[in-house]
């Protein structure tokens, strides 16, 4: 399911990050590999915050949905 549909609280593992290969590589660069675990921490303004290799990070919503987990 994508990363969007994860409540907050709840943790998952990244399974794909689809999308376009810069995208891909944008979001390898802040962590988001297949196998890491992923934590939905909040949604504020269209914008989701996930706990991710011990810091948070904010992406917008519409790369969360690229985020298999």
């Amino acid at each position: 399911m994508p990363l969007t549909l994860v409540r907050a609280g709840e943790q998952g593992a990244i399974k794909k990050v689809g999308g376009r290969a810069e995208t891909r590589r944008f979001l390898a660069t802040l962590g988001f590999v297949p196998g890491t675990p992923v934590t939905m921490i909040t949604e504020i303004s269209g914008n989701v915050i996930v706990g991710i290799k011990e810091a948070r990070v904010a992406i917008s919503r519409e790369m969360a949905s690229k985020i298999i987990v």
